[in-house]
């Protein structure tokens, strides 16, 4: 399948041709503001579907909205009606289309241009209303309100929230790659052929939220470098949005010191925690020493010797039964401790021990849940 993408170097284009980058079977030629409309017969060829893109959404006079969304539109399908066979379109509009001002007016003539397009020509198109689209390379400060408050809170900027509890949708860049590059095979395979002509298609999810609670999460992020406490970026729409903040780092924020606590066993660092399942920290330990040598009734840990030898030992509290075992950097190897039973690690090589270590629990100081008692008794 071959693809002519109309404004390619945008947002939306500049994540689509990556994505299309990484599979077989899908080329594409670009079509972008450097290019004439006269132009468009020549990148037609061996086209089987158009993903129209362009647009404009910011100009400096209101009648560049007509002129780059409904007359670019009216030009780019008088073209594309010329052609031997005319082609399946996928149109990128917007909710604004819904709205009576300049831009809202001129994205929604050129939505019927399309529609009537299909209608003439007996060919399938696809006109998409899209919510606010947020993720990687968005311009900030330009028509992306998540975008501008990634930039300027990832560097220390300040942000401008007119209404905080304003309602905003809002859909995944992935999103709509993903539900274009579908549209385009089924749109070229004839698939569900009936639902092609609806009146508008949706990307989903939709995500709704208010604009301050989008700040108050992007600081959040922001924050958690100092705190340690990830947020739940695992899964839905936090996890799009941390993305998102995350790619709106700058360079020199790539990397962030974490603090080091340091005597003469070694060293331990605490690396991330979470709200609902525990942290991850490392320690080292020098040839000899002995760390731990105390039990826990409730909160467990793993551990993962990455680096030199190790022995473990444990004492139950109850019935002082007493057992070891060895692990080493060479065969990874997770040892996880029992509520009940005293723990220790000991290094029993030639150099330093660095070993992994995560808890089901954040460290409370207040409620520690732990208590000293020596593995081996004397």
């Amino acid at each position: 399948m071959k693809l002519l993408i109309t404004g390619a170097n945008g947002f939306v284009g500049k994540n689509l041709t990556a994505h299309i980058d990484e599979m077989e079977g899908i080329e594409y030629v670009k079509f972008t503001k450097d290019h004439k409309v006269y132009e468009v017969n020549e990148l037609l060829k061996g086209v089987d579907c158009v993903i129209h893109l362009a647009g404009v959404n910011r100009p400096e006079n209101e009648s560049e909205f007509f002129e780059g969304n409904t007359d670019l539109t009216k030009e780019l399908l008088k073209t594309l009606s010329e052609q031997p066979k005319p082609l399946p379109v996928i149109y990128s509009s917007s909710i604004q289309a819904e709205r009576d001002n300049a831009y809202g007016k001129s994205k929604r003539q050129a939505e019927e241009l399309v529609k009537s397009y299909a209608e003439d020509n007996a060919t399938p198109a696809k006109v998409y209303r899209l919510a606010n689209v947020f993720g990687k390379w968005c311009k900030p400060n330009y028509n992306s309100m998540v975008a501008t408050f990634c930039h300027n809170i990832a560097r220390d900027l300040p942000i401008q929230v007119n209404d905080a509890d304003a309602k905003v949708k809002l859909v995944y860049i992935d999103d709509v790659v993903k539900e274009f590059i579908g549209a385009a095979r089924d749109l070229v395979s004839g698939k569900n052929k009936n639902k092609q002509n609806e009146k508008l298609s949706e990307v989903l999810p939709v995500y709704e939220q208010t604009v301050g609670s989008i700040a108050e999460q992007l600081r959040l992020f922001k924050n958690s470098r100092g705190t340690l406490v990830t947020e739940r970026v695992g899964d839905g729409f936090i996890r799009k949005l941390y993305s998102t903040y995350v790619s709106y780092l700058p360079k020199d924020r790539f990397s962030y010191e974490v603090p080091k606590h340091g005597d003469e066993r070694g060293v331990f660092v605490e690396m991330l925690k979470t709200k609902d399942s525990g942290q991850f920290s490392f320690f080292t330990a020098h040839p000899g020493v002995t760390r731990g040598g105390h039990y826990h009734h409730t909160k467990n840990e793993k551990f993962l010797v990455i680096k030199g030898q190790a022995r473990f030992g444990f004492r139950h509290m109850v019935t002082n039964e007493y057992y070891e075992l060895f692990t080493s950097g060479d065969k990874p190897e997770i040892v996880e401790t029992a509520p009940g039973w005293s723990h220790d690690i000991t290094n029993v090589g030639d150099e330093e021990m660095v070993v992994m270590l995560w808890a089901n629990e954040i460290f409370d100081r207040d409620n520690p849940d732990t208590y000293y008692a020596p593995v081996k008794l004397s």
